[in-house]
């Protein structure tokens, strides 16, 4: 028997603060049809079981869209049984698809749903029930034993929080995880494994790298692979510009320094010294990477100004004074005569010191 276990879909997620409106409009339609992939990867491997661990929606109150989308999916794949265990985003949610009868779902109570010798159990972790939870959980030791959870695992419990000391020992082969959006896997004790799928497709430059969905191949035991199979990976890379004059410069100093893949996401750090003189770089270099190199490119201007005092000793000119004289305070730290001299320089050779 297979199983596909993922987490953290998130449909409806706003992403306007993280991409201009194009792009994340685009990633919106990727979220969803990154999931109807998901499930045509079932049908193809004859997988008939989806655990979904929480945060199917991005809200309580989702789009119409979303719900309706998600609804048809479960409904025109009577083959596959969705397992439903909602997260902290869409706890509140009413199962509006509780009348489709491949659509199983759990509660604040203990819920179970087995496969032959594969029982698949889920609670749904609140204040009141977040103590009783764990001496509650009775598993038959003969049994391949699956608990689908949401929250961060620790050492505490409570509202979102599982308890992983408490898990222990208790016949438990596979803990199917949601909440934290990385894929992570570790031993829970001698017997079971836990997991967080991590979500289907990275939202933002906070959710970086490799996204996907982990397939459980059981036989006598779980087997856990994690399949990255997201539409696009967001990336960020660290790029060192000492010395450019202009923003072309830039671009072509992080395309040394970066290799680009025109389907990804990239978020670029520009590190290293410019001369006082040099226009920000940012938005150029942002510019000419997202024309031919990747979708979109997220720019940032880490840069420091190199300041040799010695080259302007002898400078009588007004120039010099002032550098002398900002460089000369001793109140100001390193970091704000760099900026002044900045904006001093660019103001005095007619340009703008915005």
């Amino acid at each position: 028997m297979k199983i596909i276990h993922t987490a953290d879909i998130h449909l409806g997620a706003k992403m306007d603060s993280k991409f201009p409106k194009n792009i994340s409009n685009m990633r919106k339609d990727e979220l969803r049809n990154t999931f109807k992939r998901m499930v045509e990867y079932a049908q193809n491997a004859q997988i008939n079981v989806i655990i979904l661990a929480g945060d199917v929606f991005d809200s309580d109150t989702p789009f119409k869209k979303d719900k309706d989308f998600f609804y048809s999916v479960v409904r025109n794949n009577p083959q596959i049984d969705f397992l439903y265990l909602r997260g902290n985003h869409d706890v509140s949610a009413d199962y509006e698809g509780e009348h489709i009868a491949n659509l199983k779902v759990f509660s604040n109570k203990w819920t179970s749903y087995s496969y032959g010798n594969v029982v698949i159990s889920g609670i749904e972790i609140s204040a009141e029930n977040s103590s009783a939870l764990y001496s509650s959980l009775s598993l038959d030791k003969d049994k391949i034993n699956i608990v689908t959870l949401h929250g961060d695992i620790g050492d505490a419990s409570g509202k979102d929080k599982i308890n992983k000391k408490k898990l222990r020992d208790k016949n438990i082969d596979y803990l199917a995880l949601g909440h934290i959006h990385k894929h992570r896997m570790e031993k829970l004790d001698d017997r079971g494994t836990y997991c967080y799928s991590g979500c289907l497709e990275g939202r933002g430059f906070d959710e970086l790298g490799d996204h996907g969905f982990v397939v459980l191949d059981i036989d006598k035991k779980v087997l856990p692979t994690f399949v990255p199979f997201a539409k696009r990976k967001i990336i960020e890379a660290d790029a060192d510009v000492s010395g450019v004059r202009d923003g072309y410069e830039a671009y072509s100093a992080v395309k040394s320094a970066v290799s680009f893949d025109k389907e990804n996401i990239y978020r670029i750090n520009l590190k290293g010294e410019l001369d006082f003189d040099v226009e920000p770089l940012a938005a150029d270099v942002a510019s000419y990477l997202a024309s031919s190199d990747c979708l979109f490119a997220d720019v940032k201007d880490m840069t420091g100004k190199k300041l040799n005092v010695g080259d302007f000793e002898g400078d009588m000119s007004l120039r010099g004074e002032f550098v002398r004289c900002v460089y000369e305070d001793g109140e100001c730290s390193d970091e704000d005569k760099a900026k002044i001299i900045s904006y001093g320089l660019k103001a005095l050779a007619g340009g703008d010191w915005k």
